[in-house]
């Protein structure tokens, strides 16, 4: 199977799982249904890269010591060929609430030879509540452009913002260039809500990892769409700190308008 196939078929593995998990388990206690879910989840994706893909480094939220610079568990994957990084469930607080769909489970495949800055050359955001995987293998066509955003100021912007923690500028941002915060949960929904046209962009500032975004970037990247850091650089992946704090994801003719107006704010 090929990687886009394989994170794909990963992703809704896992996904499946965390549904069924979700009935078996309820809501009553949401720790222990957030707790059960990381480990559900993480240890299916474990299992099945250990069987299907023995060779390749793997780093997950979920691996002791993923969060430190230099740790044990990170030398191999930094002179890997190839290494999966995944976020078993990104959005445990929307997992453990009843009714909600704003969670994911992150799959991304970052090789040393790929051509991208990025160095991500397969992935797939599984959305388990909503029915559905995004992937590289068979990526969404790019959001269709309406007469409306085509002119500036017709149409007011939609940005996807945390619902827990928005970047303290990103108010001032909007009202900047008239646009509408839609608050959402976990980042994988939030890129795949502009991956899919139900909002014009993301941005984020103040703390993320790797695995919050690698897999929705692979995604958004071979859709089409803008994915940087908000100052415009590259984001990069598989580095020896796997903080990767701030990214903008939007559609193209979007990015030099937003990136203007992050220059003069996120500062």
């Amino acid at each position: 199977m090929i990687d886009g196939a394989f994170a794909r078929w990963l992703a809704d593995r896992a996904g499946q799982a965390l549904v069924e998990l979700r009935a078996e388990l309820g809501f009553a206690d949401a720790g222990a249904l957030k707790s059960a879910g990381d480990k559900v989840s993480h240890d299916l994706i474990r299992s099945e890269l250990a069987k299907w893909r023995p060779g390749d480094a793997v780093l997950s939220e979920e691996d002791e010591g993923s969060r430190l610079v230099g740790a044990a568990g990170g030398v191999s994957r930094l002179t890997a060929d190839r290494v999966w990084i995944i976020d078993p469930l990104d959005g445990t607080r929307e997992f453990s609430e009843p009714g909600r769909s704003d969670w994911a489970v992150h799959v991304a495949l970052w090789a040393r030879n790929a051509p991208s800055p990025h160095g991500l050359v397969a992935g797939a955001v599984g959305l388990p509540a909503q029915h559905r995987v995004l992937a590289t293998d068979y990526p969404p066509a790019y959001p269709p452009m309406t007469v409306e955003a085509a002119t500036p100021g017709a149409r007011t912007l939609r940005l996807a913002a945390s619902r827990s923690r928005p970047p303290a500028f990103l108010t001032a941002l909007a009202e900047d260039v008239g646009a509408q915060l839609v608050p959402m949960g976990s980042a994988g929904a939030k890129i795949a809500a502009v991956v899919t046209g139900d909002v014009d962009a993301y941005i984020h500032a103040g703390g993320q990892y790797e695995w919050d975004s690698a897999a929705p970037i692979a995604v958004a990247t071979a859709t089409g769409l803008h994915a940087s850091r908000i100052d415009g650089s590259a984001l990069r992946y598989n580095e020896a700190d796997p903080r990767l704090p701030d990214l903008l994801v939007c559609r193209k003719d979007l990015a030099s308008r937003l990136l203007a107006a992050l220059q003069r704010h996120s500062g």
